[in-house]
C-alpha cells in the first residue's frame, strides 16, 4: 500500500480563479469531483489518466461504464466509523473488475490499513495525527496472509 503525502500529490484538482472549474480542460494528473466529471466525460480524451473522487453514499456502479478510463478512484471515509468506501472498493475489484488504484481519504486511521488493503485500497491518505511508521507496522503485522479470503485471494487458507 502507497502512502499519500497531500502536498506532494501527483494528482491535483482542477481549479480556477473562484475555486472549483465546473467544467475543466482535459490535462494529465486531475482530480475531478464525480460531478465535474459527469459535465467532462464525453469529451475526455482516453489517453489522458484522470482520477474520479467518489462520494461514499453514492451508487459505484454509476462508474461502471468509465472504469476504463479512470486511472485512480478516490473513496472518501468522512468519519472512520463509516466503512461505506470498504464496499465500494470490494465492489471496484470484485463485481467491476476495477485495475486502476483505490485511494482512501478522510478519517483514515492506521488501524482501518489491514481492511483497507483486504478490500482493494492501493493508496491511503492517513488523517493528519496518524504515523506512517505505524502505518507500516500495522501492514506487515499479516504479511503471510490472512486465513479469510479477500478481493486478493478469494479462496481461505484451508481450500488453498
Amino acid at each position: 500500500m502507497r502512502f499519500i503525502d497531500p502536498h506532494h500529490d501527483l494528482w491535483q484538482h482542477a481549479v480556477g480563479e473562484d475555486g472549483p472549474k465546473p467544467d475543466p480542460d482535459p490535462a494529465p494528473h486531475r482530480l475531478l469531483s464525480l460531478e465535474q466529471w459527469h459535465a467532462v466525460r464525453q469529451h475526455w480524451p482516453a489517453s489522458v489518466p484522470v482520477a474520479i473522487e467518489f462520494p461514499n453514499d453514492a451508487d459505484i456502479s454509476a462508474l461502471a461504464p468509465d472504469l476504463s478510463r479512470i486511472a485512480l478512484v478516490v473513496l472518501d471515509f468522512p468519519k472512520w466509523t463509516d466503512g461505506r468506501a470498504y464496499s465500494q472498493a470490494r465492489l471496484l475489484r470484485a463485481r467491476h473488475r476495477y485495475a486502476g488504484a483505490i485511494r482512501a481519504r478522510g478519517e483514515v486511521l492506521v488501524d482501518m490499513l489491514q481492511l483497507l488493503h483486504r478490500t482493494g485500497f492501493d493508496e491511503a491518505q492517513l488523517r493528519g495525527d496518524q504515523g506512517l511508521e505505524a502505518a507500516q507496522r500495522a501492514l506487515a503485522f499479516f504479511a503471510d496472509g490472512y486465513y479469510q479470503g479477500d478481493v486478493h485471494q478469494a479462496q481461505p487458507v484451508f481450500a488453498r
